[in-house]
C-alpha cells in the first residue's frame, strides 16, 4: 500500500488554528471523502453506541477503526492520517466504522465538512446515562479516564453515594450538556447529522439501525439488520452494555442534583427543543 503525493502532503499540512483547511486542501479532501462510504457514530458514552457500532459492523462487513489521535486525549479529535489511509490508500478494504465520544467542536466540524462525513448521534436522558456510567465506575473507576475530558478522582471508590452523585452531576454532566449543545447547534446549521432518539431505539432497534446505515451510504434491509442485532446481542458479555432502562436517573439522583443539571441545560437555549428528552419530567 502506498499513498499518492497529494495524500502524503495532506498528512503534513497544518490547518488553521481553529482547524479550518485551506480551500484547495478542503476541496481535495472532499473529493476523497466521496470515494467510499463510512459509518461515524459520534455518541455520548452509555447511549447504545457499542451495541449499534457492533451491529453496523456485522450488517455491513465493516471494520472498526479508531479515528481519533488517542482515547486519552483532552477530548476526542479526529486524526486525519487515519482517514487518508482509508480514502486514499484503501485501508482497511472493508467499510470504515468508527465510534467516538466526540463533541461537535470547531476543529471536528471542519474535518466532517471537508471529508463529507455523515455523523450520527443519539439523544438519551442524561441522568440515565450518568446512572449507567456510575455502575461502570463502581466496578472500575479508573478505566474511563480515557473516555471524557475529565479526571476521575483517585479516591472515587471511597466516596459515599451522595458524594458520587455530586461528582457525576457537577463534574461529569457538563461534558454531556456541552456535547448535546454542540451537536444541536451543528445540526441546526444544516449539516448532515442524523439525530436518533433512545426511545425509538428501544421500540424498534432494527429500524434505527436501518436509518443509520442508510444515512451512512451503506443501506441494509430489515432482515439483515435484525440478524446483525441478534448476533451481536448474543455476545453482549464481551462489551460494556448498559441496562437500557429508562428512568434510572431519577432513582439514582436527588431532586437537588437534577435541578443543578437542569440549570446547566438552561445555559444553552438551543437545547430547549430536546430538554424534555434530556431530563424527562417525573
Amino acid at each position: 500500500m502506498s499513498l499518492s503525493t497529494d495524500a502524503t502532503n495532506a498528512a503534513f499540512t497544518v490547518p488553521a488554528c481553529d482547524g479550518r483547511f485551506d480551500d484547495a486542501f478542503a476541496e481535495y479532501l472532499n473529493d476523497l471523502g466521496s470515494l467510499r462510504p463510512s459509518v461515524l457514530l459520534a455518541f455520548a458514552p452509555k447511549a447504545a453506541g457499542t451495541y449499534l457500532r457492533s451491529a453496523a459492523i456485522a450488517a455491513t462487513g465493516g471494520q472498526l477503526v479508531r479515528t481519533v489521535h488517542a482515547q486519552g486525549g483532552r477530548d476526542a479529535s479526529f486524526y486525519l492520517p487515519t482517514f487518508l489511509l482509508y480514502y486514499a490508500g484503501g485501508y482497511p478494504a472493508r467499510p470504515l466504522v468508527t465510534h467516538v465520544h466526540m463533541q461537535a467542536l470547531p476543529a471536528n466540524r471542519h474535518v466532517i465538512a471537508a471529508l463529507g462525513l455523515k455523523p450520527v448521534i443519539m439523544v438519551r436522558a442524561i441522568p440515565d446515562m450518568l446512572a449507567s456510567y456510575a455502575d461502570m465506575l463502581e466496578s472500575d473507576p479508573m478505566f474511563p479516564d480515557n473516555w471524557l475530558n475529565i479526571r476521575v478522582p483517585q479516591n472515587y471508590a471511597d466516596l459515599d453515594a451522595a458524594q458520587k452523585g455530586d461528582f457525576l452531576i457537577d463534574m461529569m454532566a457538563p461534558w454531556y450538556v456541552s456535547y448535546f449543545a454542540t451537536w444541536t447547534e451543528y445540526a441546526a446549521q444544516g449539516s448532515d447529522v442524523l439525530v436518533l432518539h433512545y426511545d425509538e431505539f428501544l421500540r424498534d432497534p432494527a429500524a434505527v439501525l436501518m436509518r443509520l446505515l442508510a444515512h451512512s451510504g451503506l443501506p441494509r434491509g430489515r432482515t439483515q439488520c435484525e440478524a446483525a442485532l441478534d448476533g451481536v446481542w448474543k455476545d453482549r458479555g464481551t462489551f460494556r452494555y448498559n441496562q437500557g432502562i429508562a428512568g434510572r436517573g431519577r432513582r439514582r439522583f436527588t431532586p437537588q442534583q437534577l435541578a443543578r443539571l437542569e440549570r446547566q441545560l438552561d445555559f444553552y437555549p438551543g437545547l430547549a427543543g430536546i430538554k424534555a428528552a434530556l431530563i424527562p419530567p417525573p
